[in-house]
């Protein structure tokens, strides 16, 4: 709608209004929730709801949520990320639900953990490939972390601006920093995402610029003989799905090898989602050491570390410590297997048709936005990708760009008017697909933003 338009509301500005749901419900149990817990919600990003304020939810099924006052949502943040084949698929659930009669937490090995074991170094690239399992993607990159600097004596490592990996001090630093305080593209400051963040970390944490060979070269140069590894969304699925320019991971990982340094690939994200080998399947580039978690176990609690025999050995052995009582649970590791089971039963269909649905969103998504005259941009694959709203058209090569030349809060005010519409959608943009999502789902969502672009 133009802005240039009369102040005077017309017939047609009624009906292109937001639609009014019922959240009386979900608002009344808000209020309990802010007696009892912090904020009302149990992980921050919850408090970002699009739609202004946090739901609370019944039940979902597939690619469906019903929120406590009945409302039906197709959900695309699908926990946010981890249930591939859509919310409580019963193949799953069939399989937690036998295992677990045989306890829950045994604090020791079974065979179905080794089976999973056996499934993911058979499905990872890596070469001589073995595995740790974990409870969380925040906690199994801080593993990989310590494995690093265990196996080459050094303390520091490269991050990336807008590259996610995880809430723990030591990695919770240039997320998505203002860029004022971001400071020289050349030489970053490493800008905390927290109050409360230890200041020890500080120095261990160098931020680079994803996608630029040179500056990441110039890293290692300011910091000779100190770095233990890079650690990298092999795809920036946190920021707007921003994919690697060809053979800028292949040189990364000769740089690093050069300097004496490790490469890890944080996989939490597109483990199992972009491929069943991940991105390294995909990019065709393996790491020497990748962190897993979201997609593993289609939606239960897991996370698992893989690497390269020589690196990993140094973990066997217990010189890097490592433990947990919820590591490998009886419920997780039942998920895990049936996951892993269907993924390799379906084989390369179950992706191409991931993909297949993904892109079909993708590009009703762009016609939409051509239709409505507005800056809508998607990128990314069919099983994950981001949208924003890209001011300039130009290609986004890193997170300054995105920062620079995308609209925040046009994408927050669509976020708001597609919740509106019954369409749920994560408050970073991210987009997962299931093999849930129907054609009926997707023709559903593309029309529900027609109407929200129209109304912006």
């Amino acid at each position: 709608m133009s802005f240039a338009l009369s102040n005077h509301i017309t017939n047609t500005e009624q009906q292109m209004s937001s639609p009014e749901l019922n959240r009386t419900k979900s608002r009344q149990l808000m209020e309990r929730a802010h007696r009892v817990v912090a904020g009302g919600i149990s992980s921050q990003i919850r408090l970002n709801e699009p739609g202004g304020e946090p739901l609370f939810f019944d039940r979902s099924e597939g690619a469906l949520m019903w929120d406590a006052d009945g409302n039906e949502y197709v959900d695309y943040i699908q926990g946010m990320g981890p249930n591939i084949f859509g919310h409580a698929p019963e193949f799953v659930s069939q399989q937690v639900s036998k295992d677990m009669r045989m306890g829950y937490v045994l604090a020791a090995q079974f065979e179905r953990e080794l089976e999973v074991a056996e499934m993911a170094a058979d499905a990872i690239p890596i070469e001589d490939c073995t595995v740790r399992f974990a409870g969380s993607g925040t906690e199994i990159v801080q593993l990989a972390l310590r494995l690093a600097r265990g196996y080459t004596g050094r303390s520091k490592f490269i991050r990336f601006e807008g590259h996610y990996h995880g809430w723990m001090d030591s990695v919770n630093y240039s997320v998505h920093p203002p860029v004022d305080e971001a400071g020289d593209v050349d030489s970053p400051n490493a800008v905390g995402e927290s109050a409360g963040m230890d200041p020890g970390t500080l120095s261990q944490s160098i931020p680079c610029q994803w996608n630029d060979v040179e500056r990441l070269e110039a890293a290692f140069d300011r910091n000779p003989g100190e770095i233990a590894a890079v650690i990298m969304e092999p795809i920036n699925a946190n920021t707007y799905c921003i994919m690697p320019e060809p053979g800028y991971l292949e040189a990364a990982k000769e740089i690093a090898h050069r300097n004496g340094a490790l490469i890890i690939f944080d996989e939490v994200i597109t483990g199992f989602r972009v491929a069943y080998g991940g991105a390294q399947e995909l990019l065709g580039i393996t790491p020497d050491l990748a962190t897993y978690a979201k997609s593993i176990a289609a939606g239960f609690p897991i996370a698992m570390l893989a690497g390269r025999r020589d690196i990993m050995d140094v973990l066997g052995s217990g010189e890097v410590y490592h433990g947990g009582s919820f590591n490998s649970n009886v419920m997780s590791i039942a998920a895990a297997h049936a996951t892993l089971t269907h993924l390799k039963s379906e084989g390369d269909a179950f992706y191409a048709d991931l993909n297949r649905r993904g892109q079909q969103l993708i590009d009703g998504l762009r016609r939409v936005g051509m239709e409505t005259e507005t800056d809508i941009h998607v990128q990314g694959l069919g099983s994950v990708f981001g949208i924003a709203f890209n001011r300039s058209g130009d290609t986004i090569r890193n997170y300054r760009d995105y920062a620079i030349k995308c609209d925040g809060g046009r994408y927050t005010q669509f976020a708001s008017e597609m919740m509106a519409e019954g369409i749920r959608l994560s408050s970073n943009g991210r987009v997962h697909m299931s093999s849930a999502h129907s054609e009926e789902h997707i023709d559903r969502t593309i029309k529900a933003a027609g109407r929200a672009l129209s109304r912006m």
